[in-house]
């Protein structure tokens, strides 16, 4: 059934007949005017790729290492907040698409679903992701009982002294208290998508936000993440604080939020292992370069030194090759999931993850290369190679 999405354009039009608009705005909205949300993906569609003929491509092998960790393709389901809110115990059902395609899969803080509830999912573990906030406690802990669940990789993201603001997630009453007249467009908006109201609203209790019940209680999900959000991100944390970060994680830490190359510089300095080139899809400085532009820059400052990701804008697998082709060693991909798994829940995401690998395989083929060892700056035509190496 889920054979029928052909791509992630496909599933994104299922995901919007199905959720409530209140949710679909926010996760399709970014911050301001969303000028830089839409160079996430314009921006991509300036590369061109340079087609090659008469090589042997008839074993394509797109696998690859994330720290140490085989992956059948260089992609990372990305950490998404609220994404419980999609699908019936949404990130339960996302983990083991992940771990069934052989791919990592990335818990937010502010999930649904507890850490307990989706390492519990699957044998695989996950990565771990965490915001600098003013809890110290609460951090210590949840760092914790990442290690001892046996995960070893956090990213933690550092883009989010204050959150940006959005102006659709504003109307929608998600980022400020609701008002009576915000409840009853909510009421309105669930009843008329009654699978979601089903699916999500009724079968999918409890709607908390799992990590962070032992600090806001058992409140509505909607109701505690813009307040939680608002009150405890840290907007005083500096670089000195990502030593208590390292003494208090023993696995690998990869800083996300990087778009600088004197940023990324410092981090490589630290010795961080590995740095996400994000701008938070969009949703926090609007009018920052797209991801894929500020990527060559900070390839050339990390210098080999950490392993490099790149989010924000990936829609297919052409851009992922786009990706590596600029010397990201992978991408983590954030929409695309959502909205597959509110299309289809777990069997959405599988395709999602089917769409990509076939994808990214034919990108492959049709440039000659065998391996993403192949891929580099030479698989960009002239004028695109002139451009990254800017």
């Amino acid at each position: 059934m889920m054979s029928r999405f052909a791509n992630i354009a496909d599933l994104h039009r299922a995901a919007r007949r199905k959720l409530p608009p209140f949710l679909m705005d926010y996760i399709d909205g970014g911050s301001f005017a969303e000028e830089t949300l839409g160079r996430n993906t314009r921006d991509f569609q300036t590369l061109s790729l340079r087609q090659r003929v008469l090589r042997d491509v008839s074993n394509i092998d797109m696998s690859t290492a994330f720290f140490g960790t085989p992956a059948s393709m260089p992609l990372v389901l990305a950490p998404l907040g609220l994404a419980g809110m999609n699908a019936r115990r949404g990130e339960v059902q996302a983990f083991r698409a992940a771990t069934e395609a052989g791919v990592p899969f990335s818990l937010s803080t502010l999930s649904v679903c507890p850490l307990a509830e989706v390492c519990e999912a699957s044998s695989a573990a996950p990565w771990l992701q965490l915001y600098m906030i003013k809890d110290r406690g609460f951090m210590r802990d949840f760092l914790a009982e990442g290690s001892r669940r046996g995960l070893s990789v956090l990213l933690l993201t550092v883009d989010l002294a204050v959150p940006g603001t959005r102006y659709r997630d504003h109307r929608s009453g998600l980022s400020r208290p609701a008002t009576f007249a915000t409840q009853m467009r909510r009421i309105y908006e669930t009843v008329t998508h009654p699978h979601w109201a089903w699916d999500v609203g009724l079968k999918g209790r409890p709607h908390v936000l799992g990590n962070i019940a032992p600090i806001v209680g058992e409140q509505s999900t909607l109701a505690a993440f813009w307040g939680w959000v608002a009150k405890n991100f840290d907007p005083a944390v500096t670089w000195d604080d990502i030593a208590w970060v390292r003494e208090n994680w023993p696995g690998r830490l990869v800083l996300k939020g990087i778009l600088d190359s004197d940023d990324a510089a410092r981090a490589a300095a630290l010795g961080m292992d590995g740095v996400v080139v994000s701008n938070h899809g969009g949703r926090q400085l609007d009018g920052a370069p797209s991801t894929i532009t500020a990527l060559p820059a900070i390839v050339a400052a990390i210098e080999g030194r950490a392993t490099i990701l790149l989010d924000g804008g990936v829609r297919t697998g052409v851009d992922l090759f786009r990706a590596l082709a600029c010397g990201a060693q992978g991408v983590l991909v954030g929409r695309p999931w959502a909205w597959a798994l509110a299309a289809g829940g777990q069997a959405g995401v599988a395709r999602m993850l089917e769409i990509f690998s076939a994808e990214f395989g034919v990108a492959m083929a049709l440039t000659g290369c065998a391996s993403i060892s192949e891929i580099d700056c030479s698989t960009l035509s002239d004028t695109s190679s002139d451009r990254t190496s800017n």
